[in-house]
């Protein structure tokens, strides 16, 4: 009896998991529509605003996806006018991406709505609890 309970817990926790997860991606998208930047654009924008500019394979290690599509992202954020190209002055046959002045103000202004999405999300928990809650994602993810 003990197993089937402990099962019906686990089965609970990982449904509630995965709700609040559909949650956050539902409300990302939301806070991301007035920029027409879908969340992968997003996430290349804040690895650049954190980390400066920087060369295609390793924005493709911040981002863990493959360069190829790492190509994609740069591509998309360029034609928008958020990143730019440019030679690398360490090694001129690299290219480094570097945002734009238009990418640092939709980058800082995506953070700003982010952040206000995270306390309408979390405003609820007390204290305590975001403590507790912000502890044990970073044991999950890491």
């Amino acid at each position: 009896m003990y197993e089937k309970s402990s099962g019906a817990q686990e089965e609970g926790l990982a449904e509630s998991f995965w709700a609040v997860a559909r949650r956050l991606r539902h409300l990302s998208r939301q806070t991301l529509e007035p920029w027409a930047i879908n969340p992968g654009h997003s996430r290349a924008l804040g690895v650049l605003t954190r980390h400066g500019a920087m060369r295609l394979s390793a924005l493709a290690e911040h981002l863990r996806i493959a360069p190829r599509s790492t190509t994609e992202v740069v591509d998309g954020l360029e034609e928008r006018g958020l990143v730019a190209r440019r030679p690398d002055p360490v090694d001129r046959r690299a290219t480094l991406v570097t945002l734009t002045d238009e990418g640092t103000r939709v980058g800082a202004a995506i953070r700003a709505a982010r952040h206000t999405e995270a306390e309408r999300l979390f405003g609820g928990l007390s204290p305590t609890d975001r403590a507790h809650l912000a502890r044990i994602l970073r044991t999950l993810r890491d």
